[in-house]
């Protein structure tokens, strides 16, 4: 495939081959700074490899090894990256490498964001999920006190290298876990890829490389358009007020919800949010059901009162008031719109029913 580089974002990212694209060339030029490479027990396993015979100016990489989970992407994790690089003598013009998924991406960039006030670091994401949303858009974040992205900063990469060949190490849940954050990216924007996806039976067999870009591109021109997130990209987060709450909810028992999944039922519970508080016509809303339903099972804690009490920390949230995003039709959205509780439990009652 050939190499193409988009500049819709701040930052340029580079959608092909590794090989085929300028990162060889780019670490060239780079040298001789010190170079470390993040990665987690899967792309260490599954990536590294690669990378380290691949491209020779990585040979005296330091490799730094995070634990892999959702669980893990904790400021106690931060320290011993920090520690790691102080000892190695990094520091701000040399290079962090994020090879792997939205943790090690999210992780990574913040690590990077604030050692020595600004370390310059690179993404290649491995995962979909990754590819489609984390890697792209400069924000870094990791979560606090049971929050998710509590903590966080944005801060563009200096590149970012899309090579959907890494895709092959992914087991089918990760691809649903993506495959979510797509979805998303069509129902907010664009009508003709929702109808797309929504023909899709096997996520795995049936997504196209060329409809992933579709994805990505749309992220990127958002982004854009508001890097800061003060107005139009707050549309990203349709779907993530109510999932990041039940995510949250979820992350420290003995059935943590990924994601995907989660942001899958955050976006179902908006869509029927969409449909009461501004008329998303009732075709539309079973079009959402229906596909979700089948790669998402609906899974709800009882105590609605426990995720609202999650949705008080949303980053969205003005004056005490929960901001959300809603839908009036497939391909067009509405941010900054203001939930209550009444309303929420509307919602939230309907499902457990």
């Amino acid at each position: 495939m050939q190499m193409a580089s988009f500049s819709e974002q701040p930052r340029p990212f580079e959608w092909g081959p590794l090989l085929d694209s300028s990162f060889s060339s780019f670490l060239s030029e780079y040298a001789p700074a010190k170079i470390a490479i993040l990665v987690d027990e899967n792309t260490h396993d599954h990536c590294l490899e690669f990378l380290l015979t691949a491209f020779d100016a990585l040979a005296e990489a330091e490799v730094i090894l995070l634990p892999a989970g959702e669980e893990n992407k904790v400021l106690e994790v931060c320290f011993q990256v920090w520690e790691t690089l102080t000892e190695a003598g990094f520091d701000r013009h040399d290079l962090l490498i994020n090879l792997g998924g939205g943790v090690v991406t999210d992780l990574g960039g913040f690590v990077a964001s604030v050692y020595k006030r600004g370390l310059s670091f690179i993404n290649i994401p491995t995962s979909l999920l990754c590819m489609v949303d984390a890697s792209i858009g400069g924000k870094t974040g990791i979560d606090f006190a049971g929050y998710k992205n509590q903590l966080g900063t944005f801060q563009e990469p200096i590149a970012t290298y899309i090579d959907t060949g890494f895709l092959a190490t992914l087991p089918e849940v990760e691809w649903r876990n993506g495959f979510a954050e797509l979805l998303k990216h069509a129902l907010i924007s664009d009508h003709v890829l929702w109808e797309k996806l929504s023909k899709i039976q096997h996520i795995q067999q049936e997504l196209l490389s060329e409809t992933i870009l579709q994805g990505v591109q749309i992220k990127a021109q958002i982004v854009a358009q508001d890097p800061s997130e003060k107005g139009l990209r707050k549309i990203l987060n349709f779907g993530h007020t109510i999932g990041h709450a039940l995510e949250s909810y979820y992350l420290n028992t003995e059935t943590p919800l990924s994601h995907g999944h989660a942001v899958a039922l955050g976006i179902l519970l908006e869509a029927k949010l969409s449909q009461f508080e501004l008329g998303l016509p009732v075709e539309d809303f079973v079009e959402i059901e229906t596909l979700l339903t089948k790669f998402y099972p609906l899974q709800l804690p009882t105590d609605s009162n426990a995720i609202w009490v999650l949705m008080q920390q949303d980053k969205k949230n003005v004056n005490g008031e929960v901001r959300i995003c809603l839908l009036p039709k497939i391909g067009n959205c509405l941010f900054d719109q203001t939930l209550t509780l009444q309303a929420f439990e509307q919602v939230y009652t309907h499902f457990l029913a």
